[in-house]
């Protein structure tokens, strides 16, 4: 048996807690997200001592969905796992949140949005990670076929149920968001929060979405906040041979790579270092400065990628000339912006 996990007595210290929205939860400015490296064809061991370290620093919210994987499920049970053997006595002190929307099962009810889907795919992530309750249930995505009212229906349910004491929303746009908040509300289930991609070089939210999110009291949690990794420092110099672009099973494509986007990266790597920041902790930071995010999602592959991210907390504050800059090299073609 691995040795008895105890976390840092002074885990509470490492970071500041953002209220979500107008709702009494705060969560920690980094979250941790498993969407890729719990999964079964990666080490648990490893996976274990990530968590451990994000504890330690007192991330206290771990975000999951029933498809994470690969194969899909396999994060929650390996979550699980870890919760058993580590933290059954810490689950007071976490936020463990998970999602239904995509493919999950075969037929006609594995996924989307309909009432069946929804409850019964809750109903599998408990069992995979041995909980009673997440303290967030997400629709994963919108469902253009099912009345909207229905999914927010089996989201307010899962609250009544006592098997979700939040409910949230994920990949909503501006005018779906503010209509599924409208609706929660009137269920007397309010949303709590929002998750969107959302990085430096995937703006969207900005088109409407955080004016309705900021409007609303609802909070903020973007993922793939280094834009699947393009903004580390692995692609300063183009592609190499070990990352998610050389693979074309990744999410981040090969093609995506351009010489323009590399000049680009190059440049913000300028601004970063003139922080005293590396290119990801700098491209975190960007998002945080936006008191509507609430918190950021971030993946770790190892336990040194999630304590360099945390580092990102050590400079939240940008300059008007740091911002105008930024913002010129992400408006401009990197090889036509001034250098």
């Amino acid at each position: 048996m691995p040795p008895q996990y105890l976390p840092a007595a002074d885990r509470y210290q490492a970071l500041p807690y953002r209220r979500c929205g107008k709702s009494g939860l705060k969560l920690p400015a980094i979250s941790l997200g498993l969407w890729h490296n719990f999964g079964d064809v990666d080490a648990l061991a490893t996976g274990r001592q990530t968590l451990h370290l994000a504890f330690d620093n007192g991330i206290t919210h771990f975000d999951l969905a029933n498809n994470y994987g690969p194969p899909p499920g396999s994060a929650e049970l390996n979550f699980g796992k870890v919760l058993a053997q580590d933290f059954a006595a810490y689950r007071d002190e976490l936020i463990i949140s998970t999602k239904a929307g995509y493919g999950m099962w075969e037929g006609p009810y594995g996924e989307w949005g309909s009432r069946k889907y929804l409850l019964a795919s809750l109903d599998q992530s408990l069992k995979r990670m041995g909980l009673e309750y997440v303290d967030i249930f997400y629709h994963h995505r919108p469902d253009p076929d099912t009345p909207l009212e229905e999914s927010m229906g089996a989201l307010a349910h899962a609250v009544r149920q006592g098997k979700a004491l939040y409910v949230g929303l994920s990949n909503y746009g501006p005018e779906e968001a503010q209509k599924a908040i409208g609706l929660l509300r009137e269920m007397g289930t309010p949303c709590l929060i929002h998750q969107p991609k959302y990085s430096m070089l995937v703006r969207d939210p900005e088109a409407g979405l955080l004016d309705v999110l900021g409007a609303e009291g609802v909070g903020c949690i973007p993922f793939s906040p280094l834009a699947q990794g393009l903004l580390s420092d692995k692609y300063l110099q183009g592609i190499p041979d070990d990352s998610r672009a050389a693979s074309s099973t990744g999410f981040l494509q090969r093609e995506q790579v351009t010489p323009t986007v590399v000049a680009q990266l190059q440049q913000l790597n300028t601004v970063a270092q003139a922080r005293g920041q590396s290119l990801a902790q700098m491209a975190l930071a960007w998002l945080l400065k936006d008191d509507r995010v609430t918190s950021v999602l971030v993946g770790a592959s190892r336990p040194a990628q999630l304590a360099d991210s945390l580092h990102c907390l050590q400079n939240l504050n940008f300059s008007a000339d740091e911002l105008a800059r930024i913002e010129q090299i992400l408006q401009k073609p990197a090889d036509t912006a001034a250098a």
